[in-house]
Order: C-alpha cells, then sequence, then structure tokens
C-alpha cells in the first residue's frame, strides 16, 4: 500500500501565500474602516500599516530564502518510494539509479579519507614488526602490506567501514619452504601445505621453531607449518607493534584489537574527533601471508579451524592488474562497478528476510568473492562497449542469468586456478604451483537443494526488486550513524 508523505516544499509556499492573502485582505479591511473617520488618522494607522507591510516583507524574504538554500536536501529527505516496476510511471532503471543514489554509492571523498587513515595506521604497524635479519626461532613481518578486497576495488556497498589487509611474514633465516597443492575430492578449490624438505636438518637443530610454529608428520618425515600457530602468533606481535604507536593516535581515536573465533585479526578504530571524516568507525582484517611467488599468496584456510594444516591461494596482484587492464579496455562512461554493487545489494537486501540458517547458506553461496569471479567472467565475454552506462540493467539482467545458469549446473569456476585462462591478459602470470590445477567449484561444499534454494530466490528477488527496496533499508543518513557529511550532501 502506497503511503502518502507531505511534501514540504509544496506545503511551506502554500502557507506563506495564505497568510498573505489573510494579511492583505485584513488590511484592505481595515483601511476601509479608517475613511469614515479622522481621529489620530496620522500616526495610528500609519504605524500599524508599516508593521504590517514589513511583517510580510519578512516572510516573503524567508519564503524566497528556503527555495534558494535547498535544491537537494529535501529531494533526499522526503522521497516516496514507489510500489511496483511501471507503478506511477517509474521504471526499473529509475528505481535502481534513485537506489543506488541513496543507499550503495560511494562517496569518493570519504572513500579516500578513510584509505587514507587506515594506510597510515597500517604503515606505522608493519615498520614497528619489521626486522633487518629475521630471527632464528620465530617469524617477522617483511614491512610491507597489500591492500585487497571490495573498498579498495571500489565496489564496496554502502559505506567504506571495512579493509582487507595482507601482511607478508618472512621465515626465518635458514628455513625452506615447500608448497605442496591438495586436491579437493569434491573439486573444489585445491588447498596448499607448506612443509620443510624430507628429512630437513634445520627443523632438528632449531626445535624451539619447529615446537611453536609447525606439526610432525611420521608418515612424510616432514614439518608443515600450523595456521593456527601462525595466526595466533601473529595477532600477538601485532598487539606488541600497536603498544609501541598508539599513543600517536590516542587523542584522535581509540585503537583495539580482537582474534575471533574465526581466528582473524581484527583492528578497529573508532574516532574521537573528527580524524575520520564523519566519524567512521572502521574495522581493518589484518591477514598474514607467506609469499608464494609472482605475487600470489598463502593464507590460513577455513578448514584450518579444524586443525587441518591447510592454506588458501590468494592471487592479489593478479587480481589488480586483471581489474586494471579491464578498466582500460572499457568506456569512460562504463557501468561494470555500479553493476557489481546492485548485485550485491540485491543479496543484501533479499537475505535480511531470511532466518539464520538459511542466511548463512545464501550469503555463503553468493559470497562477495563468488560475485565478483561471475562479474569477471561476464566482463571477459562480453565487448567492451556493451557496458555504456545506458546498458545497465541489460548487464545486471545478464549478470543474474549467467549467475543462475551456473547454480543450475552445480559450478562456478574459480576464475584462475584452472579457469578460463584463455581470457586472461598475459599480464596476468600465475604461479608454476597453480597454473595446471583442474578446475575448481566454489561452490562444490553446498548441496544441490542449497544452490536450487538460491536459484529460485535470486530470481523472485530480481523480478520483485520494487518491493525488497521498500520493505529493506531505511532512509540513510551520510554515514549511517546520523552524522550529515556537507561533502557527501554536496555531491
Amino acid at each position: 500500500m502506497s503511503v502518502y508523505t507531505l511534501n514540504l516544499r509544496l506545503f511551506w509556499p502554500l502557507v506563506t501565500c495564505i497568510l498573505t492573502a489573510l494579511l492583505l485582505l485584513h488590511q484592505y479591511i481595515i483601511s476601509g474602516s479608517e475613511d469614515q473617520g479622522n481621529d489620530c488618522s496620522d500616526q495610528g494607522p500609519g504605524a500599524v500599516t508599516l508593521f504590517k507591510y514589513i511583517l510580510a516583507f519578512i516572510l516573503c524574504y524567508f519564503f524566497i530564502k528556503y527555495c534558494s538554500t535547498q535544491p537537494g536536501s529535501a529531494r533526499r529527505a522526503f522521497h516516496k518510494v514507489p510500489e511496483g516496476h511501471g507503478k506511477l510511471g517509474v521504471s526499473k532503471r529509475e528505481l535502481l539509479d534513485d537506489h543506488y543514489e541513496r543507499h550503495v554509492r560511494l562517496s569518493p571523498h570519504v572513500l579516500g579519507h578513510s584509505k587514507a587513515h587506515v594506510a597510515k595506521l597500517v604503515s606505522e604497524l608493519v615498520k614497528v614488526g619489521r626486522t633487518d635479519v629475521p630471527p632464528e626461532s620465530s617469524l617477522a613481518f617483511r614491512g610491507d602490506f597489500i591492500q585487497i578486497g571490495s573498498s579498495y576495488e571500489e565496489h564496496k556497498v554502502g559505506s567504506p567501514d571495512c579493509f582487507d589487509i595482507l601482511v607478508p611474514l618472512r621465515a626465518p633465516r635458514g628455513l625452506k619452504l615447500e608448497a605442496s597443492v591438495c586436491t579437493d575430492k569434491h573439486g573444489g578449490p585445491p588447498l596448499c601445505t607448506l612443509n620443510t624438505p624430507r628429512k630437513a636438518e634445520w627443523a632438528r637443530r632449531h626445535k624451539a621453531f619447529t615446537d611453536t610454529f609447525m606439526h610432525l608428520h611420521n608418515a612424510q618425515s616432514v614439518y608443515k607449518m600450523s595456521p593456527d600457530s601462525v595466526q595466533r602468533w601473529f595477532y600477538t606481535a601485532t598487539q606488541r607493534c600497536l603498544a609501541t604507536f598508539r599513543f600517536l593516535f590516542e587523542q584522535r581515536c581509540s585503537l583495539s584489537l580482537s582474534l575471533s573465533e574465526e581466528q582473524q585479526v581484527l583492528l578497529r578504530l573508532t574516532p574521537r574527533s573528527d580524524y575520520v571524516c564523519c566519524h567512521i568507525s572502521m574495522g581493518i582484517r589484518l591477514i598474514p601471508a607467506f609469499p608464494l611467488g609472482d605475487g600470489a599468496f598463502l593464507v590460513a584456510s577455513q578448514r584450518a579451524q579444524r586443525g587441518e594444516d591447510l592454506w588458501t591461494v590468494y592471487f592479489p596482484r593478479q587480481e589488480q592488474r586483471l581489474l586494471a587492464w579491464l578498466k582500460g579496455r572499457l568506456p569512460s562512461s562504463s557501468c561494470h562497478l555500479k553493476c557489481l554493487q546492485l548485485l550485491k545489494e540485491v543479496r543484501n537486501l533479499s537475505g535480511e528476510t531470511l532466518d539464520q540458517k538459511s542466511g548463512a547458506e545464501w550469503g555463503g553461496v553468493l559470497s562477495s568473492y563468488a560475485l565478483k569471479t561471475a562479474w569477471l567472467r561476464l566482463l571477459l565475454s562480453t565487448p567492451p562497449e556493451a557496458w555504456e552506462e545506458c546498458n545497465l540493467v541489460d548487464r545486471l539482467d545478464d549478470l543474474l542469468r549467467s549467475l543462475r545458469e551456473s547454480l543450475q549446473s552445480r559450478a562456478l569456476c574459480h576464475l584462475l586456478l584452472g579457469g578460463v585462462n584463455g581470457l586472461l591478459p598475459d599480464s596476468v602470470a600465475l604461479p608454476k604451483l597453480v597454473k595446471e590445477t583442474v578446475p575448481s567449484n566454489l561452490w562444490a561444499e553446498f548441496s544441490d537443494i542449497t544452490l536450487d534454494m538460491v536459484s529460485a530466490r535470486l530470481a523472485y528477488s530480481w523480478n520483485h526488486l520494487p518491493r525488497l527496496i521498500r520493505l529493506g533499508r531505511p532512509q540513510r543518513t551520510s554515514l549511517g550513524r546520523g552524522v550529515r557529511c556537507k561533502y557527501i550532501d554536496a555531491e
């Protein structure tokens, strides 16, 4: 049901006109009666008339000032969401554009400031943790960091309040680690182990290190690096480094470090003043990583929580080169980032109405990386001119259709692990270890029932998008905390 909302831009001018008309009518009546008498005609009525004309002038002045100083705020603050596609002449494109501007679009100003604050903080952290000569009984920070994730790739939805940072580690001097691929029996992305060479002399001589960070596998006579042990050490080392320079930031923001149940190290920044634009609280996920070569890294796998010494391959450099190459091919008015952001928003809106179990399955299948993979596949197989801004709805249709086809075929292959190597540019070089791996399915762990549920709900969500928008998000403030931002309002 459509709900009527008072339009203040029409209400106040109307009230002003009515009051002015009543004032003039009253003055006309009084002046007519005063013409019949002459007592005190030179003072009383003249003063009253002057006062009333001044009052009318003040009313008109505030009316003109209101109209000239409110070009956009009223349009943002009082908006009537149409009920459905086609009703009141509103098309799906207009609905998407309106919702994108109010809830999805990233403010370039706030994004730039947030990235600068995170870079300053993390730079100080890795500088303190860096050592020129690695100790023989522990790990150390390499001294650099790599920015990954949607905030840096500019397809995050809403507010830039979460950042992912890879922190490369340096192994002790003399320790040689060999990565071995363990192919998933279900066809999922291959995982790796970090091993010492068989019967390595170094491991026997440095018992303190192997007891802390490694597990001995007697069947193979090799030591394997333990992701769980590395994560715990990394949390302690980060805490120690943070304590040495925390005072530099204390007047402007508070810093807190936590280790989640999933063994993820999260650094939270909460501003005390306007140090961070519009007082955004930001979470920085710090991810320890071992270099694999050719710009790839090994990070702890989620299966490490179950006691398995397994690592996942990350390709930050390759993905950055691929995105830069695609950006160079696409037109300047391309809608490719907007398309991915809106797809994520459809996922988020639809997931809000699910129970905890179904919501976890929905978010797991349609993870940000899965959506990004489907989006990159479509970008690589579509002519660049097809991504002009005017084709936004068509490209969203194509992206949703390709996702549903992948769900029905039960497979979404990893782009870089046995994926569409024939479509990748030459600048995207892969490590030899993973170059020849078999195609890996990002949805191998999910049942057919779950994939069917996601496929059906995805079609429903797109077809009933106006309803999802109406029942979904409330009117957003500048940054979700009720603090108005003059920069966002001006954009």
